[in-house]
């Protein structure tokens, strides 16, 4: 199911000259969060340098598996099951991302999501920069209860018509980007963009069909049959010692996880180098906190935060921490 319109576009005179020239916006819908699952419906408004839109596009795809949780996003195996598989979107959804920066809200997510989906069919996606409107609207500092897309939307007068719906949800992403970016333009903000870099390594074994469940990883997608290749920046914030229960997270903080989480790693380590923290892979004496969801397990973190006495949270804590961290103190 592919819809395409063209829109109008008109264009403020005055501009940052180091602004992108072009944005996708965009949104997917996924089976779950786990590496293993899949995409389901995708949808990019493209946007000129000011933000107006020029067109916009959205797609079914069949997942080959379960489509999880239907309460959520409302697509059914019945409904997935005539739609495309992302090999065959895979040339128009790059023809919609090429030479942009891709714009998502928790951008982390998508493009990671997307570059999966596009390793399984052995393809790169055309995509170097993001820009997550989280990031964007705690650089313009707009006065946010939180940093849920309903929330950003409802600041600027946004109205959402299908929540967890790709292509209304890029629309309102969309139409609330469009006065972020002239804030920043008019503020000569510097743009959050982060790099994003393709998924190698993927190999491809049988997937449980649609309308079967996908709980097991027999003969199906394995969480470690591929590899991200990216090297993180360094943290630019100094260390300002260990997290005190009660208090915020501040950026520069040295973060180490341990053992499973139930949002895959990678994505939550994004999560907390785009707020301003250090992911460290081991745990020292400088380490600022341990999130772990088993505290009680004999790892060698877990052992050594008990001896160093480094504060403790779980994931989930974790993940409230970082919707208001910090900022780093001036230098």
């Amino acid at each position: 199911m592919l819809e395409d319109r063209t829109l109008e576009a008109s264009s403020p005179t005055a501009w940052p000259a180091a602004y992108p020239q072009g944005y996708a916006v965009v949104d997917v819908e996924t089976t779950g969060l786990a590496r293993d699952d899949r995409i389901i419906s995708a949808a990019v408004y493209r946007l000129d340098a000011q933000g107006e839109v020029e067109d916009h596009w959205y797609t079914l795809v069949n997942p080959e598996r379960d489509p999880g949780p239907v309460w959520i996003h409302g697509l059914t195996s019945d409904v997935l099951e005539s739609a495309p598989l992302f090999q065959d979107i895979a040339e128009e959804f790059s023809t919609r991302l090429d030479g942009r920066v891709l714009v998502a809200h928790n951008a982390v997510f998508d493009w990671q999501m997307i570059a999966r989906e596009y390793a399984r069919a052995e393809r790169e996606a055309p995509v170097r920069q993001r820009l997550c409107t989280i990031a964007l609207s705690k650089e313009l500092a707009l006065p946010l209860p939180n940093h849920k897309l309903e929330s950003l939307a409802a600041h600027f007068g946004v109205v959402q018509q299908r929540a967890h719906h790709a292509l209304d949800d890029a629309r309102v992403l969309a139409e609330a980007f469009r006065p972020s970016l002239r804030a920043a333009a008019a503020g000569s903000v510097r743009l959050p963009l982060q790099e994003c870099r393709p998924l190698t390594e993927w190999r491809n074994t049988a997937a449980p069909r649609i309308g079967q469940q996908a709980g097991g990883y027999s003969g199906g997608y394995r969480p470690t049959s591929w590899r991200p290749s990216r090297k993180r920046p360094a943290c630019p914030h100094p260390n300002p010692g260990r997290y005190e229960d009660g208090k915020r997270l501040k950026q520069g903080m040295r973060v180490a996880f341990s053992g499973d989480t139930s949002i895959e790693r990678d994505l939550l380590e994004d999560r907390a180098v785009e707020a301003g923290l250090h992911v460290a892979t081991s745990l020292s004496r400088l380490t600022s906190l341990l999130v772990t969801n088993d505290p009680d397990s004999g790892t060698s973190k877990v052992v050594k935060a008990r001896q160093f006495g480094t504060p403790v949270v779980d994931e989930a804590a974790f993940g409230q921490l970082l919707r208001d961290v910090e900022p780093a103190s001036e230098q």
